[in-house]
């Protein structure tokens, strides 16, 4: 700043004390005036400035109280808050010079005004009282203002925090914010009541992106503060997101591939993880539907294990795991698939122990719905049309569960092709879903193709393990067909396959051919019919009846004629597979009792013939026969 001194003075004293200058003087514009020598020397910082002790006396009670010697020419301010700049501008003012109070100088000319005790005891519209008015005209009705008062006070701690301007600012942040969240809904109460076109509204989160300015500290006060008066959720979830893309930007890394290539600074790591750390702590209250992306929590908890060592940051992954495990009906396969830690001991691709963990977690809550949904039907038994039927194939949980078992599928194909993963971790996720979380084992099946595929050196007593955790029963026709055909899967797998496509084919065919002879049959008349009586006034009418019988007769046909198509090619699969396992390996017995064992379950199904028989005798005889020749195939 350099030399620094002041021109020709006219004070006029008052009953305070007060020290005024002639208007001419008052509203100079140059500063310094050069025409009276100094008296004083002030050393703020490395800035040097050469005033007279009369009009900072009058004004400052700091500077009174350290020119109590009237030798004394010479003072320092090493701590004097803003710095040479923030110091030039009061001694103006205390010059009685005209400055401009404005949004970038408010909190230095405040804190200023305090370090010097510019205050109302030493002088009137002291400099304390000027930066007060404008506080509270200007900055505190403002949440943009407010912000940007709030991020200058970083620097001017601790005299920001002393005269309480960092709380005062907070709050005012925090009171306006819900203000407009108020008005807001009351707006729309009011549109909606009145039946007018509801005009485009500003987001609520307008403000939230100017919080991307403050330090940490400063972040993580603001948002406490506005939870705590009652700010909705998804505002302040769109508010931790976007802070933390800013202050991670450039940092987190999304592909995983290019985790393990980049090098980040130890201070930068520790940065990141103070950072995430901070944002977990302020997440929402959790829950199954909660207002925080499942991407976002997925970013953040790849971030935790990236930067954090084995030993630290547990209590904020063990939360992010069970946030995701709360609603992981909501993720998608990028969500889970988390890069193991570069630094660790593994040598996997993707983290297993946290998937594990969090997929148990969504299991475990699934199971204490089902306690809660039991004692409630125990507690209301009487009243069992109000109770929400979970169980339905299209209510929320089960719809849930179908979710989770199609990421699961998916994930497990995933990292099927890593070459490192193991036989045990892999069965350990195919085992970890209940049987009633698959309907169709196809994608189960897929994943387990294609870990023989990536590891064909595996023991046979593994891949049979691995085997094992799929359901044949509920592989679709096509699965069944590439599974009998599989060269990978063991020999009993396939026998298995093959077996229980017969057995499923057999059930198929007589569930369909039984009720057909039955509603067609001489019997008819057995129907229920309407009665005089009250006891069968519930009855179905005789039209009815027959529109009912005839739809079920015309689906039943229907199915019929495909149980035969699909047993037809079947049929076709069975002897081309017979004829290339024993030319494979002629000299295997295995495969000979295997074929007379299929030959006689072809005998079984030769129903090319047979048609339909509208009477009861007919029916009859062939339930007999079938039921003969089940004997004799078990035998």
């Amino acid at each position: 700043m350099g030399l620094v001194t002041v021109g020709e003075l006219k004070p006029a004293f008052t009953g305070k004390r007060g020290f005024r200058l002639n208007s001419s003087i008052r509203h100079a514009s140059e500063w310094p005036i050069s025409d009276v020598s100094s008296d004083l020397t002030v050393q703020v910082g490395s800035s040097s400035f050469c005033l007279h002790k009369f009009p900072l006396v009058s004004r400052s009670g700091k500077i009174r109280k350290l020119l109590a010697d009237p030798k004394i020419s010479n003072i320092c301010l090493p701590n004097a808050p803003g710095g040479s700049e923030a110091f030039e501008l009061a001694a103006k003012f205390c010059y009685g010079i005209d400055i401009e109070i404005n949004l970038l100088n408010i909190a230095k000319l405040r804190c200023a005004s305090h370090y010097l005790e510019m205050t109302e005891d030493f002088s009137e519209d002291n400099l304390a009282t000027k930066t007060e008015h404008f506080l509270k005209e200007t900055i505190f009705p403002s949440i943009s203002n407010s912000i940007v008062v709030l991020h200058h006070c970083e620097t001017l701690i601790p005299v920001s925090e002393d005269i309480n301007l960092v709380n005062r600012l907070i709050i005012a942040i925090a009171n306006n914010a819900c203000k407009e969240q108020l008005t807001s809904g009351l707006l729309k109460l009011d549109y909606t009541f009145s039946g007018t076109n509801i005009e485009p509204e500003t987001p609520l989160d307008w403000w939230g992106k100017s919080l991307a300015i403050l330090n940490l500290d400063f972040f993580q006060r603001v948002v406490s503060a506005v939870k705590s008066k009652g700010l909705r959720q998804d505002v302040i979830s769109k508010i931790l997101i976007s802070y933390t893309n800013k202050s991670l930007q450039g940092l987190m890394v999304r592909d995983p591939k290019l985790e393990k290539d980049r090098v980040l600074d130890v201070e930068c790591k520790k940065k990141q993880r103070l950072i995430v750390e901070t944002i977990v702590r302020l997440l929402p209250t959790q829950g199954r539907r909660s207002s925080v992306p499942m991407a976002f929590l997925s970013s953040l908890l790849k971030m935790v294990i990236a930067t954090s060592s084995s030993a630290s940051s547990g209590s904020c992954r063990s939360d992010l795991e069970r946030r995701i495990g709360l609603q992981l009906d909501q993720a998608i396969l990028e969500d889970v698939l988390i890069p193991i830690n570069p630094n660790g001991i593994n040598s996997t691709m993707y983290d297993i122990d946290s998937i594990l963990r969090i997929f148990s977690i969504f299991l475990n809550l699934d199971e204490d719905d089902d306690e809660e949904e039991q004692h409630h039907h125990r507690q209301f038994r009487d009243e069992t049309e109000m109770i929400y039927d979970f169980d339905s194939p299209g209510s929320p949980k089960q719809s849930s569960i179908l979710k989770v078992s199609k990421l699961m599928d998916n994930y497990l194909a995933e990292i099927a092709m890593d070459p490192n993963l193991t036989t045990s971790k892999f069965i350990a996720l195919a085992e970890l879903l209940p049987d009633h979380a698959r309907i169709i084992s196809d994608g189960l099946y897929r994943a387990v193709d294609i870990y023989l595929k990536v590891h064909p050196n595996i023991k046979d007593s593994e891949r049979y393990r691995l085997c094992k955790t799929i359901d044949s029963q509920k592989l679709s026709q096509e699965a069944c067909s590439h599974a009998a055909q599989n060269e990978r899967l063991p020999v009993q797998m396939a026998v298995q396959v093959l077996y229980f496509e017969q057995i499923r084919l057999r059930n198929a065919m007589s569930s369909s051919i039984g009720p057909t002879q039955f509603l067609f049959s001489s019997n008819c008349h057995q129907f229920p019919q309407r009665s005089g009586s009250g006891a069968g006034s519930g009855a179905i009418s005789p039209r009815d009846n027959y529109a009912s019988v005839r739809r079920e007769n015309r689906e039943l046909k229907l199915e019929v004629a495909r149980m035969r198509m699909r047993l037809t090619d079947l049929e076709k699969d069975h002897i081309s597979i017979k004829q290339e396992l024993v030319k494979s390996n002629p000299g295997t017995k295995l495969f000979k009792s295997f074929a007379k064992k299929i030959s006689k379950l072809n005998s079984l199904f030769s129903f090319s013939s047979l048609k339909p028989s509208f009477s009861g005798k007919a029916s009859s005889e062939s339930r007999f026969l079938f039921q003969r020749k089940r004997r004799h195939s078990v035998s």
